[in-house]
């Protein structure tokens, strides 16, 4: 179909590449690639061409279990002027010196290198984030703060910290997308192109990510100000968890008003929506990392880990060692095994387990 509906006059072209790790999340490729079709298709002319790469060259396995046969191996990679790591947090190279080194090697030489999704645990192993900001899904966030301190996560859509790109999730890529489709070709391509795919709204990157609320049908940024308030500051302190009295504070209302108020909201006491937090992010480093359960407890706030088991299984039906240990059984999907793979710190290693 050629659909060419303007004439948008020439465009510097843009060659992207897609790195893709086993199990990368499929979604997070198709999100990037379609619309950039769709603004050539407008154009009548290539104005963007991508290629599928890989570390050794071989085919990659999406998350689907949907097989991808690579255009070039990395080492071969060249005139890209960007590069997106896509994989699960998991993902790592095979080759732990030459795979980031080739990254390093890029990104001297002028190539923006972006990551989606979990592609960021294998670009922060890289070294390329330490010291950048970078936006990091927020199923993954827990677990990627506690591995990598150096890097500062912020909630947004996207986030550009010099040439790196951070990325979300999947609809986060296709806004990135419009976003180079609109710097190339102007605004009507960019409307055109969300029109075509039913995009109701075209977000700025610096929208913040849409975060569900326990046992609740609303996001976070759809609560009262004071809850949404109280949510932030209990997020922000996981480790040392605060008081209600002083969240309370923080948030310009009496404890009283803010147990009236999250009650309403989330069904939940603030002090039992706090502790669910705290056991979601546990969870994170449980299946995300090999942190021992006794560092897990103490950085979500637990003073010993036989605390933290005690609510973890009141929580979810299984221990922390139980959980870890199932989601390496075929019968959950998973077809990856635990392997030795670049730390996330001194003792800890990623897990499986992909998100779009």
């Amino acid at each position: 179909m050629t659909i060419h509906s303007n004439d948008f006059g020439p465009a510097p072209h843009t060659r992207i590449g897609f790195l893709l790790f086993p199990g990368f999340p499929m979604a997070c490729l198709t999100s990037a690639m379609e619309p950039l079709r769709a603004a050539n298709e407008i154009a009548g002319h290539q104005v963007f061409t991508w290629a599928l790469v890989t570390e050794t060259g071989a085919d990659a396995e999406a998350s689907a279990g949907v097989l991808f046969p690579a255009d070039i191996n990395l080492a071969n990679a060249e005139g890209f002027d960007c590069l997106f790591l896509l994989s699960g947090p998991e993902g790592d190279f095979e080759d732990p010196v030459s795979g980031p080194g080739r990254l390093r090697y890029l990104a001297r030489h002028g190539v923006a290198l972006g990551a989606v999704s979990g592609g960021i645990f294998p670009l922060a192993r890289s070294g390329l984030l330490a010291g950048r900001r970078c936006t990091v899904h927020w199923c993954y966030r827990s677990a990627f703060e506690a591995a990598f301190p150096d890097c500062t996560a912020v909630d947004r859509l996207i986030v550009r910290d010099g040439n790196i790109y951070t990325v979300s999730g999947a609809t986060a890529m296709f806004d990135l997308s419009l976003e180079l489709i609109g710097n190339a070709l102007g605004a009507d391509a960019m409307n055109e192109v969300a029109c075509l795919f039913q995009h109701p709204v075209i977000r700025n990157g610096s929208a913040r990510q849409k975060i569900p609320v326990l046992q609740s049908d609303r996001t976070v940024d759809q609560m009262p100000p004071a809850v949404k308030e109280a949510m932030s500051i209990f997020s922000e302190n996981l480790e040392s968890p605060v008081s209600i009295r002083d969240a309370a504070q923080m948030a310009g209302i009496s404890p009283r008003q803010l147990e009236r108020s999250f009650r309403a909201a989330t069904g939940l006491s603030p002090g039992e929506y706090y502790r669910r937090q705290r056991l979601k992010a546990a969870r994170q480093m449980v299946l995300y990392s090999w942190d021992s359960v006794s560092d897990i407890a103490h950085a979500v706030g637990y003073a010993s880990s036989s605390t933290l088991t005690l609510h973890y299984r009141k929580f979810y039906g299984v221990t922390p060692v139980q959980d870890r240990n199932q989601a390496f059984q075929p019968a959950r999907g998973k077809t990856c095994t635990p392997q030795s793979v670049a730390p996330f710190s001194a003792t800890s290693k990623t897990r499986c387990g992909t998100m779009a």
